[in-house]
């Protein structure tokens, strides 16, 4: 008479079922899924692999099958599947101490974006805020003059085994540029893959510790950098650079619209109107607008995105970049409360696009 079939009497039949990784039965390992079907002589359960590329996943089905008829009875009938875990997505996060990144954009060059982005990094860093600045216009980088680090060194020390380069620190801003990696005076000419390794070495491979707002100097317009940026980090948002002339604004449209595109979806926090006019520096009332009017003013209406400064055109801004010494650090010039304005509505965006929208997600280029 043949003996009635139960689950405990599969499970002692399948302890005879050693995985060849480590010799350890596949009941003793979990393996045995909990799903063991008993219908007259039919038998069916799974096996859980780790991985779909499990070496022995095959023999050891075949092995949970010949268990059962071997150790219980011959006129057993196993159904026997193999499940695999889905591979986990291991990744471990890059700057895991920055709570904000901020990328400053401009659809086209010469329009100050390097400026913007100097000078807001160090006006957040007077609000006593934890910051860095990297400068990934790597095709024109300029933020180590208008720090006056360019002849700087850059060294390494290990963390966790892991050697890291230092960021450079001045006027309470953590700094980091490709200008540091070559010489300022010849032309960088990689092609776009060299580009972006040096881009995610700066990013991943240095020590920029734990900081409040983490500051991306953008390359000008829209290239392989910025999807090498979108790709290795959650932004949280982007500040766009634009002067008043038709030619900047038209520019400064695709550049939103890239962002706030489906494919790259990171919030912009606001349009920054640069050299919105010139004011002499000794006549601070008088407003010359030599770029056109309010140009920027209309785009961010049209844009739907807020307009979070207009900064006067005044000559110790440009001297101040020149020197190593962002306009922001002076305390009652009327550039430096304009940056310092604008601090406060970066600040603002930020917490309200913090508190009203999910994490920016890395652009996965595999759904597009």
């Amino acid at each position: 008479m043949e003996s009635r079939l139960y689950p405990n009497l599969i499970l002692e039949a399948l302890k005879n079922v050693r995985y060849p990784g480590n010799g350890k039965n596949i009941v003793e390992l979990g393996m045995v899924a909990d799903d063991i079907r008993i219908d007259g002589n039919k038998v069916s359960f799974s096996i859980n692999f780790d991985k779909p590329t499990d070496p022995f996943a095959k023999s050891v089905v075949k092995a949970a099958e010949v268990a059962l008829k071997t150790y219980i009875n011959e006129s057993v009938e196993p159904t026997v599947s193999a499940v695999f875990a889905k591979p986990q997505q291991v990744e471990s996060k890059l700057l895991p101490g920055v709570k904000n990144i901020i990328g400053v954009s401009s659809g086209k060059g010469g329009v100050g974006k390097s400026t913007v982005a100097s000078n807001l990094a160090v006006a957040l860093a007077r609000e006593g805020y934890k910051v860095g600045l990297l400068d990934a216009d790597i095709f024109g980088p300029s933020v180590p003059k208008m720090f006056g680090v360019e002849d700087e060194q850059v060294y390494m020390h290990e963390v966790n085994d892991r050697p890291l380069i230092i960021p450079l620190e001045k006027y309470g801003v953590k700094i980091l540029s490709i200008g540091f990696l070559v010489d300022k005076n010849s032309a960088v000419l990689w092609r776009g893959g060299m580009a972006s390794n040096a881009l995610r070495q700066l990013i991943a491979e240095a020590d920029w510790g734990e900081l409040d707002y983490f500051l991306i100097d953008m390359p000008p317009g829209t290239s392989d950098i910025h999807l090498t940026l979108v790709q290795s980090l959650a932004i949280t948002g982007v500040v766009v650079v634009t002067t008043p002339q038709e030619v900047a604004l038209a520019d400064a449209r695709k550049g939103i619209s890239m962002f706030v595109g489906d494919k790259v979806n990171v919030p912009v926090l606001g349009l920054v109107e640069n050299m919105a006019w010139f004011t002499p520096e000794k006549h601070p009332d008088e407003k010359y607008y030599i770029f056109g009017r309010e140009g920027g003013c209309k785009l961010a209406k049209e844009a739907g995105v807020p307009l979070l400064a207009q900064i006067p055109l005044v000559g110790s801004v440009c001297e101040g970049g020149d020197n190593g010494t962002p306009i922001a650090l002076e305390a009652d010039s009327i550039t430096a409360h304009a940056f310092e304005h604008l601090a406060h509505e970066v600040i603002d965006a930020v917490d309200k696009r913090n508190n009203s929208l999910p994490p920016t997600q890395k652009v996965d280029v595999s759904k597009h």
